[in-house]
C-alpha cells in the first residue's frame, strides 16, 4: 500500500475526482497536492493562476481531504505541469501519482498534449490516472 501519494490538482473537475479517487482508496495514506503555475505567452509574459486561485484550489483540496479524514501537504511551483510533476516526484518521497485524465479540452490539449500521458510515461514510480 502506498504511504505518500503525490495528487496534482488544477480547477477541472478531472482534478477533484481524482482526489477523492485517492482519497477513498487510501485512507491511511499521506497526500501531496501538487498546483503548477503555468506561463502564459502572448502579449509579454504571465502566470496562468494567481496566488488567490490557488490559496482557493488548496483550501479546496484541504475541505475534501478533511471530509475523507486524510493528511495533505499542498505545494506549488512554477513551469511545464508535466516536466514539475514528474522532478517532483523523482525528487521526493512519493509511492505513487493519482492524477486526473486531463484538466484541459479542446484545441489546448492537442496542442499541449496530454500532461497526463506525459507524466505516465516518464514518472519513476506508479500512476493511476483517473478518468
Amino acid at each position: 500500500m502506498a504511504e505518500r501519494i503525490l495528487v496534482p490538482i488544477d480547477d477541472s473537475d478531472r482534478s477533484t475526482e481524482a482526489m477523492e479517487f485517492a482519497f477513498d482508496g487510501n485512507p491511511d495514506a499521506t497526500f501531496v497536492a501538487l498546483h503548477v503555475h503555468e506561463p502564459v505567452y502572448g502579449e509579454g509574459f504571465a502566470w496562468r493562476d494567481g496566488d488567490d486561485d490557488v490559496e482557493r484550489l488548496f483550501a479546496h483540496a484541504e475541505e475534501i481531504a478533511e471530509k475523507h479524514g486524510v493528511a495533505l501537504e499542498t505545494v506549488s511551483s512554477e513551469g511545464k505541469p508535466s516536466d514539475e510533476i514528474v522532478e517532483y516526484a523523482e525528487e521526493n518521497p512519493v509511492d505513487s501519482i493519482v492524477m486526473g485524465s486531463h484538466g484541459r479540452s479542446g484545441a489546448s490539449r492537442v496542442l499541449l498534449g496530454s500532461v497526463a500521458e506525459t507524466v505516465t510515461r516518464r514518472s519513476p514510480v506508479p500512476v493511476t490516472v483517473v478518468r
